[in-house]
């Protein structure tokens, strides 16, 4: 399989192929091609697409290494499975895939003897690795036979570490199960599709040496593990000292050090005073000048190095020139045919893709491409978030604006949105002229409340949105927030993508004509109003007589509540009426509560309530001056809608009390459990089949009006509820069932992450729940184990009958984790 672009390798494969990219002096694809010869399989067929010609010239026949080769050309993109249907006619026997952009010297003869002796139709080659995340997980029965798939994972579906290596032995047979003329994977679709028709399909688990080799660090790891020996692959040249190999021609003079491990190409002249340190890789002809320091890099052919230059940690590409003091920092990568002028300096992680120039004297801090440098990890648990101004700067987020915008259509149009603060303002200003730059008009909502921006999206011709706020709890750190068409936050396969596009630095930028413009649309707080007063029960809510407290925090939803609860005849005690950022940035959810609840006991109301600033937390205070934790408030709105509603349907995160089921099961309704995400949570409001969902942090969905978190329009529901029910809150909080659910962290290394997801399935011996992360379920209640996405840690829930029977829980899990992590 030699057909991919290994895009988030540029700038090295923006004119070459990811196969035949060197590693050691020789493409991957040919060790690839070496290895199979070692396992006596000579005839190969070589499926190409990018840059095909480079290949095909290379390679020839396979004469030169001795297998017969022929080619498959990729028209269009086919994928895995479509692409080895589409060489069928030169596979009428059994056959074995293999990637030819990967390093490895796994045992093929043990897969292929493996799927020999179960008589399997498909056996996939499998290794563990310590981040699992951008490969497809599969987990084996005792007997090697598949129990199941799961294709690029989030940490909390990380059930194993054991991976899909693109290594497959298959029979002819298989083609009967791959459609033709259309794209087709093994992983998403062949091989899940013989799975539940019950074929024979095995894993074999390796123990050899594997690496995807998807990613600029990947790709200089994997000349350190060769020089280090921890792959079996053949070095070319001679070995002359103790790692050190030299090739033909080679000219090192006398005066020049060589450190090994280290290799040069043939006909690499070294000339006086230059340094060679550990695990520099020359290519061939390079030529390096007296007193130059070459150290960690690697250096492609026909390169030439100047005097005194430095170069640590970098890739440079084919017949590129560094000039004489030219440094360049460590994750710096050149492309090929690049000038890099006299005392010129490349900082870390800059890329400078083929063709360019560095002029001499130039300090340059970010990547030649769109004069853009990229960042290794975007999106967090609730979108882009940073230090305003240190992390988060107008120049990341107009180039995040174009990554997300070059995902949409040139002309469509995204709304925007942003609190009341200085940093919000100046970010929504650079986002907007990124989406502008890219053909992306903006409707701008100026300062608005996040659910009025959501309904904006949804309602108008927005094909997206994006919002800027101060982060809750942190005043110093914004947090953007990024929104489908639908108004709901963008599932993380989005993220993903957007982050690829970021990372790549291939971003769309338009002729002046096509620039996008900036609207101001008028009434969207009207809409919002009108859309929610239709969807409450008003008239019972109006007969109710209502009195409230209600405090806004000083958020901006004090724009938009006083419209909604005068046309629903509330009388409203209001606290803190209006936007103001220093009070929004000292926003406490718990010393608000504390202010509101004798407020609600001296005025005689039914209900009080702490709006978060943003729009979308709730803090409910019920009638005898009670601050409900986010738990009663979900367990208060069960019970209402159950006494009120038949056979309610609500979506809840998997980490949610088991007593919500069991209020919901009473009354004929049914809980849909979803990751611990948001955009899961909003995803599954937007089904058509959920009534209610609510988080574990005090924000509450009404997918019958805007399936994401708003907290107007819980407060308007929960109104609903009292005056239909004709129940107090206190008497509905007095009933609930008392909750002893508990959580903890315990500390996990990133690489051993997967290795304790994977240990607490394999020892489990009671049921388990794989919604979000690993819940096992026990008799006296459960325990939930999620890795976070953002630091090493991995979360713990326990629920049990008792606050000692949920810690007992916890600690007994807590000492599995921490024991697995030791070793």
């Amino acid at each position: 399989m030699a057909g991919g672009e290994g895009t988030r390798l540029r700038p090295l494969t923006s004119n070459a192929p990811k196969p035949m990219l060197p590693i050691v002096n020789r493409p991957m694809m040919e060790h690839i091609v070496r290895l199979l010869r070692q396992h006596g399989i000579d005839e190969v067929v070589v499926t190409v697409a990018f840059l095909a010609n480079a290949i095909r010239t290379y390679f020839g026949d396979g004469s030169e290494f001795g297998v017969r080769l022929v080619y498959a050309t990729e028209e269009v993109p086919l994928g895995t499975a479509g692409s080895v249907r589409n060489a069928m006619d030169e596979l009428d026997e059994r056959f074995l895939v293999i990637s030819g952009d990967v390093l490895t010297d796994i045992d093929l003869g043990q897969v292929i003897e493996l799927h020999e002796r179960k008589g399997a139709l498909a056996t996939i080659g499998l290794t563990p690795v310590e981040n699992p995340l951008e490969f497809g997980i599969v987990i084996t029965r005792e007997d090697g036979s598949i129990d199941r798939f799961l294709e690029k994972p989030s940490w909390g579906q990380v059930f194993s570490d054991t991976i899909n290596t693109g290594i497959f032995v298959l029979e002819p047979e298989i083609f009967d199960h791959i459609a033709p003329d259309r794209p087709v994977d093994f992983s998403s679709e062949v091989f899940p599709a013989l799975l539940e028709a019950g074929k024979p399909i095995y894993g074999c688990v390796t123990d050899g040496y594997w690496e995807d080799v998807g990613t600029l660090e990947a790709y200089v790891r994997a000349h350190y593990d060769v020089l280090d020996g921890k792959v079996r692959v053949e070095v070319p040249g001679f070995q002359v000292d103790e790692g050190v190999w030299v090739g033909e021609g080679v000219e090192v003079d006398p005066a020049a050090r060589v450190e090994g491990p280290a290799v040069l190409g043939d006909y690499c002249r070294v000339e006086a005073g230059a340094h060679l340190r550990p695990y520099a890789v020359l290519g061939s002809n390079v030529i390096v000048n007296g007193d130059a320091d070459v150290e960690r890099s690697v250096v492609h052919d026909n390169v030439y190095i100047g005097s005194s230059a430095s170069i640590r940690g970098t890739v440079v590409g084919r017949g590129t020139e560094l000039r004489g003091g030219a440094r360049t920092d460590d994750g710096v990568v050149i492309g090929d045919e690049c000038f890099v002028g006299e005392q010129a300096s490349l900082a870390q992680g800059v890329k400078v893709y083929p063709f360019k120039t560095v002029e001499a004297g130039a300090t340059v801090n970010s990547s030649l491409v769109w004069e853009s440098k990229g960042a290794r990890n975007l999106f967090g648990r609730d979108g882009v978030a940073g230090l305003a101004n240190v992390d988060i700067t107008p120049e990341l987020v107009t180039r995040v604006a174009m990554a997300y915008a070059t995902t949409l259509k040139k002309g469509t149009t995204v709304t925007t949105s942003r609190d009341s603060s200085r940093s919000a303002r100046m970010l929504k200003r650079a986002i907007m002229a990124g989406l502008n730059a890219s053909g992306i008009n903006v409707d701008d909502l100026e300062v608005a409340p996040l659910p009025v921006t959501r309904f904006q999206v949804r309602s108008q011709r927005s094909q997206g949105g994006i919002t800027v706020r101060l982060k809750p709890g942190d005043p110093k750190s914004v947090v953007i927030r990024f929104m489908d068409a639908d108004g709901i936050d963008l599932p993380e396969a989005t993220q993903r993508k957007i982050e690829r596009q970021f990372h790549r630095e291939d971003f769309r930028r338009v002729v002046p004509s096509d620039i996008g413009d900036i609207g101001f649309p008028p009434r969207s707080i009207e809409h919002y109003t009108a859309a929610l007063v239709s969807s409450i029960d008003t008239d019972a809510v109006r007969a109710a007589g209502f009195k409230a407290v209600v405090d806004y925090a000083y958020g901006t939803t004090a724009f938009v509540m006083p419209n909604v609860l005068s046309k629903l005849g509330v009388d409203v005690l209001a606290v803190n009426p209006y936007a103001s950022t220093p009070g929004a940035m000292a926003f406490d959810a718990g010393r608000h509560a504390e202010g509101v609840a004798p407020l609600v006991k001296s005025s005689g109301a039914v209900l009080g309530a702490v709006i978060g600033p943003h729009g979308e937390h709730v803090t409910f205070i019920d009638d005898a001056g009670r601050a409900l934790t986010p738990t009663q408030a979900m367990l208060a709105f069960l019970a209402l809608l159950g006494r009120t509603r038949e056979g309610v349907n609500v979506a809840l995160p998997v980490n949610a009390t088991a007593h919500a089921e069991r209020l919901v099961a009473e009354v004929g309704g049914k809980v849909t459990w979803t990751k611990l995400t948001t955009s899961a949570l909003m995803d599954a409001a937007c089904s058509g089949t959920v009534d209610f969902a609510a988080s574990d942090h005090g924000a509450f969905i009404v997918p019958a009006f805007l399936p994401a978190f708003d907290a107007i329009a819980a407060f308007s529901l929960m109104l609903e509820l009292l005056a239909t029910s004709g129940l107090p809150l206190s008497q509905v909080v007095d009933g609930l069932p008392e909750v002893h659910l508990l959580h903890r962290t315990v500390v996990t290394p990133w690489d051993q992450k997967g290795l304790v997801m994977r240990s607490l399935v394999e020892r489990a011996d009671r049921e388990l729940v794989l919604v979000d992360g690993v819940k096992v379920v026990h008799d006296d209640g459960w325990v939930l184990a999620v890795p976070d996405p953002e630091d090493p840690v991995t979360h713990l829930w326990s629920e049990s009958d008792t606050d000692a029977g949920a810690e007992r829980l916890a600690d007994e899990y807590a000492r599995r984790i921490e024991q697995l992590v030791r070793g």
